[in-house]
């Protein structure tokens, strides 16, 4: 027994790796490591674009407080209120309908469907996952417009961003929800909880912080879309809170395509007026469109980028609570 003992307390030794599988590691390593940063780069420049071509704009007061109206490309001031309360106005009632459907969709497809009809209704969401702006514009139109002769609307745009945002959300909601371990609703089961009841009160809430950023994608995905404000409801200058009215709405997708129309010389002159020295001076064709133009843009990656925070943040206040 001693002997036995004594060889088994001997420590086991590994063979070291061949140079073959230590090169094998290090080009895996690399390749990896280049592809995150071949990701990475191009966002970090068209956030360092955007930023260092905006930021000066929306620092100045007028910007949040005043909007376009009876300005043009050659004057300066006003602001973007109009763009930026046309966009949330849109975007929420996008959510208030989208997000509860979504959700719904998902607990069904993950909870209860079985057989070809589940089968069916997954790869009906994969393809409008894929659906292109335009079309679902299109379709709200022929829909609203041409069958039922509505006049366009604000609320009409929020109707195709449905169309765009349902999908999202209902493929990220099937995922987390698969991620939750089937252990958690076998012990509810085991204790008599109700289905419905073991879904309300532990698969959601353990999958609330993945619901949250399939929330969050959806609202990304959509408060960028140009095609359905063009086709459905237009672009206003001026203030127009109303989102069932029949007026023209500003919006900030809106309001950088507006921007960037005026940017040809036989509108609005030469792009910026510059000095011997390449710097900007007053006077002269002078065109204020590119800074609204990018001004507009950081506002709207500021606007999302605030919801992702406000977002994280209650996912991690719930997670704490429970």
């Amino acid at each position: 027994m001693t002997a036995t003992l004594t060889r088994s307390a001997r420590p086991t030794v590994f063979a070291r790796p061949s140079g073959a599988r230590k090169f094998k590691n290090g080009l895996a390593t690399t390749l990896v490591t280049a592809a995150f940063l071949v990701a990475l780069v191009p966002l970090v420049w068209l956030l360092w674009t955007v930023i260092s071509k905006g930021f000066h704009v929306i620092m100045s007061s007028s910007w949040w407080t005043e909007s376009q109206h009876n300005q043009t490309q050659k004057t300066p001031g006003g602001g973007a209120l109009h763009a930026i309360v046309g966009t949330l106005e849109q975007v929420a009632l996008c959510s208030v309908i989208s997000v509860p459907i979504a959700i719904l969709v998902g607990i069904y497809l993950v909870e209860y469907a079985r057989g070809p009809f589940a089968r069916v209704t997954t790869f009906m969401v994969d393809i409008l996952t894929g659906i292109p702006s335009i079309v679902a514009a299109l379709f709200i139109y022929a829909l609203f417009v041409s069958t039922f002769h509505h006049l366009r609307s604000g609320w009409l745009v929020s109707m195709a961003l449905v169309i765009l945002m349902v999908p999202v959300i209902v493929r990220t909601t099937e995922e987390m929800l698969k991620l939750v371990p089937n252990e958690l609703r076998e012990a509810s089961y085991a204790l008599g909880v109700p289905k419905w009841k073991t879904i309300a009160k532990i698969v959601l809430p353990t999958a609330f912080t993945g619901l949250v950023t399939g929330v969050i994608l959806g609202v990304a995905r959509v408060a960028g879309e140009t095609a359905p404000l063009l086709i459905l409801v237009g672009y206003a200058q001026g203030m127009n809170a109303n989102l069932f009215g029949t007026k023209f709405q500003g919006s900030l997708p809106g309001m950088i395509n507006d921007e960037f129309t005026n940017l040809n010389t036989a509108t609005g002159g030469s792009a910026y007026h510059l000095d011997p020295n390449g710097k900007r001076v007053a006077g002269g064709a002078i065109n204020y469109a590119p800074d609204r133009m990018w001004g507009a843009a950081l506002t709207l990656i500021a606007i999302v980028l605030l919801l992702n925070v406000i977002a994280r943040f209650v996912a991690r206040f719930n997670k704490v609570s429970q």
